[in-house]
C-alpha cells in the first residue's frame, strides 16, 4: 500500500478489555507519539492520559444511529490523516473482532491512506483470566465460539447459536436473556453453567454465576458493558476461590 505525500498514517490499535496496563507495549508508545486519537466510548480516562499531548476526538457509537455513526468515523479517519502525521484509532479489545475495522479499511484504502494494526488483548481472554475459567479444558471442551447479537441494519435481527463447546457472546447485557431461552428451545441443559462478567478488568469489575435456565428467566442487569461465557467448561473447579 503506498502512501501519499500530503498524509499521514493511521494505527489501528486495540486498547484491550479496560484496564490501562493491558494494552500492549506497541499500542501505548503509538497513544505517546499521536497526534490525533480517535477513541471509542469504552475506552477509559486512564488509557487515554497515555495521549494527553494529542486531541483526542471522541467516536463512541450510539444504538440506534450506527451506520450513520461509522459513516462519520470514516470520515474523521481521512480527514484527520490529511492534517496529522500520527493518527491513532483507539477501538476496545482487538480491532479485528467485533470492532469494524473492514469498513474503516475500506476508507483508509479508498483514500490511498497507510495504515497499520496494532492488536489488543480481547475481552474474552479478560475474562477468562478474571474468572480463573480457562474456556477450554481437557476432556471437556476443545471448542470456542465469540459472537455477538448486534446486527447490522439491514441484517435479520437473530441470535445466532453456535455449534461450540464454550460459547463466549459480547455485548450481552440485554440480548443474553433471549440467547438463553433460544439455547434452552434447542435443548441445552438448564443447568449449564454460565459467567457473566461486567467492566471486564477494571477497577468496578462484577463477576456473576448463573445457569442457563436462571439467565433465561431474568435480565442482566448492569450498567456497564457485559461478556458472557457459557458451558461446561465454566463449571467451578473444585477448591477453587471463585
Amino acid at each position: 500500500m503506498n502512501q501519499t505525500h500530503s498524509t499521514g498514517k493511521v494505527y489501528l490499535v486495540g486498547a484491550g478489555p479496560g484496564a490501562a496496563d493491558l494494552i500492549t507495549v506497541r499500542g501505548a508508545r503509538l497513544l505517546q507519539q499521536a497526534d490525533i486519537v480517535l477513541y471509542d466510548a469504552l475506552v477509559t480516562p486512564d488509557m487515554l492520559a497515555l495521549c494527553a499531548q494529542a486531541e483526542q476526538i471522541s467516536v463512541g457509537k450510539r444504538s440506534g444511529q450506527r451506520s450513520a455513526a461509522q459513516s462519520h468515523i470514516n470520515t474523521l479517519l481521512v480527514e484527520s490523516a490529511q492534517r496529522a502525521a500520527v493518527v491513532v484509532r483507539l477501538k476496545g479489545g482487538d480491532p479485528m473482532l467485533f470492532g469494524r475495522a473492514d469498513e474503516e479499511l475500506n476508507a483508509l484504502e479508498a483514500a490511498g491512506i497507510e495504515y497499520e494494526i496494532v492488536p489488543g488483548i480481547t475481552t474474552a481472554l479478560a475474562a477468562a483470566a478474571s474468572t480463573r475459567q480457562p474456556l477450554t479444558k481437557r476432556g471437556i471442551a476443545r471448542s470456542v465460539a465469540l459472537f455477538t447479537s448486534s446486527t447490522a441494519p439491514d441484517e435479520a435481527e437473530e441470535t445466532r447459536i453456535p455449534d461450540c463447546d464454550t460459547l463466549v457472546q459480547y455485548m450481552g447485557g440485554r440480548e443474553a436473556m433471549l440467547t438463553a431461552e433460544r439455547m434452552l428451545s434447542r435443548g441445552w441443559s438448564p443447568d449449564l453453567p454460565v459467567m457473566l462478567v461486567e467492566n471486564c478488568s477494571r477497577s468496578d469489575e462484577v463477576i456473576r454465576r448463573v445457569t442457563l435456565q436462571q439467565l433465561a428467566q431474568e435480565p442482566v442487569s448492569a450498567t456497564g458493558p457485559v461478556l458472557v461465557m457459557m458451558g461446561e467448561a465454566m463449571r467451578q473447579r473444585i477448591n477453587a476461590g471463585h
